[in-house]
């Protein structure tokens, strides 16, 4: 257990290493004080860019992925839950340190994307159909939170179905799909207060339905 307790301190660790405040202290700018204050790919692609945000992106995924590979491929010790098990730990790890990271006062980003990337070890048949539910909702309405949280949400019946006996990667998806509601209250507070910032360009399906009656 002494090994598992390591690996999901490096994990958290690597969590931690947020793409938008490396990105942003490497240009000079702490991205918590613009837009929303969040530092995560919605906030950084709407106050710095595409470009930006696409970087900020690939390391919030790929350090969720890298912390997922890394429990699988190290060696465990007796009496350990099993690599498989160890993974789900130490990715959730890595959730929480880019929603909690030690590095920057706790104050992270939302997780989703750290989510994709260990989804894309532990499960990556998982990927498309999130995808295709955070599109749908996301064309459709033009909230960003809400599409997230409805495709975290998803991630439980979706795990049902694709690995309907995979018991530990549906505690796990539950532990997202909570996490996710939570880091995404003020997106919802805002919803249902109709303050919610909506990225209108993005409602493709909105209208073309509108369209076509």
């Amino acid at each position: 257990m002494l090994l598992l307790l390591i690996k999901a301190v490096f994990a958290y660790a690597l969590g931690s290493v947020s793409g938008s405040l490396l990105l942003g202290r490497r240009q000079g700018f702490d991205i918590r004080r613009s837009g929303s204050g969040n530092a995560g790919g919605t906030n950084a692609l709407r106050t710095r860019g595409w470009r930006f945000a696409l970087g900020v992106v690939v390391i919030d995924i790929g350090k969720g992925a890298l912390a997922v590979w890394l429990a699988l491929l190290l060696p465990t010790m007796t009496g350990s839950p099993g690599p498989y098990s160890e993974a789900l730990i130490c990715g959730f790890a890595a959730v929480l340190g880019h929603v909690f990271p030690v590095y920057y006062g706790f104050r992270g980003g939302k997780g989703a994307a750290t989510v994709v990337g260990t989804l894309a070890v532990l499960q990556p048949l998982l990927l498309a159909p999130l995808l295709l539910v955070w599109l749908l909702v996301l064309g459709t309405t033009g909230y960003v939170g809400l599409a997230t949280v409805i495709a975290g949400l998803s991630l439980l019946p979706l795990t049902v179905w694709i690995t309907p006996h995979a018991q530990g990667l549906l505690v796990y998806a539950v532990a997202c799909a909570a996490l996710l509601t939570l880091t995404h209250a003020g997106n919802l507070q805002r919803l249902y207060r109709g303050t919610e910032h909506r990225f209108e360009r993005a409602r493709v399906f909105a209208r073309l339905f509108a369209g076509r009656r």
